[in-house]
């Protein structure tokens, strides 16, 4: 670079520094609004520091505040204008799912009747089901049984917080800190911050679930996400795509790609849970089929003039049973759109946790076989499909082979205690892409051919294979490949689980 570029290069970085400086001036006539960020800790801050809190008033340590059954306190009630900087809690008893779920945070700005911010003060802070996870993220995290929230929240002229336990649980200690800056004014266009808990159990077939409905002015910036699987394990919902109408658009202006993909992750989450500035999963349950995760719009927020519609299908084209709950977290002018109503029954504020999978009594899992099975072709693996498709695996799970080509054959070798007569059920799944099967039992053949083609993916109920001796100890199970029905698109085969019962 010659001297005279490098002179050039050092001017227009001074010059922008310069119409920075002279932005945030000539933009925040009270100071630096956005005092929190490093970059505008150069910058002057003309407000006073406030602080409201649950501090022991008459200068001992009790310094927290017990809420009954059914009563209401108020955390803040303050006049003027000013703007949140931090909110801290803590809880006693601590990490109780009823009281995360059914203590419920509101807040109200500038004398409305209507809260901006209404949530279970669990989910309020990004982890929903009643659960306490440690986790990082900007302006929200959980750590060590603190609750932080770094979200700005300005008001006009006044500002009222209120906690109500909706819950049968005394909340014994809760513990908080409010820290905000009080100002003169507030330039008149600064928009407010919202908070919206919604939930659907179940969510309705062939319709997205909503995230968001909102009217006036203002910008999305995020929100958290609890997903569950009605039916038990399996987490195909995640295959539902998000979609986000603005300013009353006929087709949306945001089509995704799947919702891990939303919440800028992948491949439903296969990594586990991790936790970044932006985005991240903080709960990851394969066997209960449950997601908790959060996205937060700040280098993107989503700007809307006239109104926002921020939705998510759940599993593709809604196709699964679920019961989904989320907070949403957006700036905008007021007056609001009146909230989703929150359950009149307190009850069903509480998680869902689906019942374990059914088994057949007395049944070799197939899934448990994979480690003692050879294929002549193709892979063979567990697969999970219980919350996947329609219908009831034994385990919710199976064993399924997937050949390369035609004609193969499996074996696999089954325990039995006692040397005998069985009579020999087999469990199977049909679907759209199996072929023709025949089983052998230590070189014996038993039962006839099967055709496992159907037109949807099933669990074919019990299958009679007849009355074979088996056995002490180990016996050779052999799947055959035969062909296939004209119909199906595939050789695979899937065994949910083997009945042998004793007849002498």
């Amino acid at each position: 670079m010659t001297a005279s570029s490098r002179k050039c290069a050092v001017f227009a970085a001074a010059l922008a520094v310069g119409f920075i400086l002279v932005g945030a001036k000539a933009q925040n006539p009270v100071g630096s609004l956005g005092a929190g960020t490093l970059g505008s800790l150069i910058l002057p801050n003309n407000g006073v520091t406030k602080h409201e809190g649950s501090w022991d008033r008459r200068g001992g340590n009790a310094d927290m505040r017990g809420v009954n059954p059914g009563e209401t306190i108020t955390l803040m009630d303050v006049k003027g204008a000013g703007i949140v900087r931090r909110f801290w809690v803590t809880i006693a008893p601590r990490a109780t799912e009823n009281i995360h779920r059914q203590a419920i945070l509101r807040m109200y700005w500038d004398g409305e009747t209507k809260p901006s911010v209404e949530s279970p003060i669990g989910d309020f802070f990004g982890v929903g089901f009643g659960k306490q996870v440690d986790y990082q993220s900007l302006p929200l995290n959980q750590t060590s049984g603190g609750y932080n929230c770094y979200w700005p929240m300005p008001f006009h002229k006044s500002a009222r917080w209120t906690l109500t336990n909706l819950s049968k649980s005394r909340i014994d200690a809760f513990y908080y800190n409010i820290d905000y800056t009080a100002y003169d004014k507030l330039p008149a266009d600064t928009r407010l911050f919202h908070a919206q808990w919604r939930r659907e159990n179940p969510t309705t077939p062939d319709k997205n679930y909503t995230i968001l409905e909102a009217t006036g002015a203002g910008h999305y910036v995020g929100t958290a996400m609890f997903m569950q699987n009605l039916r038990g394990r399996g987490l195909g919902f995640l295959e539902g795509d998000e979609m986000i109408w603005v300013d009353g658009e006929k087709e949306p202006s945001v089509i995704g790609t799947g919702a891990e993909d939303y919440f800028s992750s992948g491949w439903y989450y296969d990594r586990g849970t991790y936790s970044a500035n932006y985005h991240g999963i903080q709960i990851k349950d394969t066997e209960n089929g449950r997601i908790n995760t959060y996205r937060w719009h700040i280098e993107d927020a989503m700007p809307f003039k006239k109104s926002i519609k921020v939705t998510i299908e759940h599993g593709t084209n809604n196709d699964h049973k679920t019961d989904y709950s989320s907070v949403a977290y957006w700036y905008q002018t007021e007056p609001h759109t009146p909230f989703y109503t929150m359950p009149s029954d307190p009850a069903d504020l509480l998680p869902y946790l689906p019942p374990p999978p059914t088994r057949i009594p007395s049944a070799v899992e197939g899934e448990s076989l994979v480690d003692k099975t050879k294929v002549t072709t193709g892979t063979v693996q567990a697969q999970m499909l219980e919350g996947v498709f329609d219908g009831s695996w034994s385990g919710g799970s199976q064993l399924w082979w997937i050949p390369d080509e035609p004609n193969g054959t499996l074996e696999s070798t089954v325990q039995v205690p006692t040397a005998g007569t069985y009579e020999v059920t087999a469990y199977l799944t049909t679907a759209p892409d199996y072929g023709t099967f025949r089983l052998d039992v230590n070189g014996q053949p038993i039962g006839g051919e099967m055709s496992l083609y159907s037109e949807e993916v099933s669990e074919s109920g019990p299958i009679p294979l007849g009355n074979i001796r088996l056995k002490a100890g180990p016996n050779v199970f052999k799947v055959v490949n035969t062909g296939k029905d004209s119909r199906s698109t595939g050789h695979m085969f899937g065994l949910d689980a083997i009945v042998m019962k004793p007849v002498d």
